[in-house]
């Protein structure tokens, strides 16, 4: 009997044409915005529901164009 191995498929984040971004509500007046510069994603399945997702965001890279934050 022979097996045959079931490949998965392994994406990654091209981050040249990514960004990860977020908005938080700052003491209920308005919204503070911000990116993390540096970060990774990789995803493993062949099924986008079924799959792992890896996300690894260096948080030193944070940015909010605030040197006061």
């Amino acid at each position: 009997m022979e097996t045959v191995a079931k490949t998965t498929t392994k994406w990654v984040l091209d981050p040249t044409h990514s960004e990860l971004t977020f908005k938080v509500r700052h003491m209920m007046i308005t919204n503070v915005k911000g990116e993390f510069k540096n970060f990774s994603v990789d995803i493993e399945g062949d099924d986008i529901f079924k799959s792992r997702i890896s996300v690894l965001i260096d948080a030193s890279s944070i940015n909010t164009n605030s040197r006061q934050r």
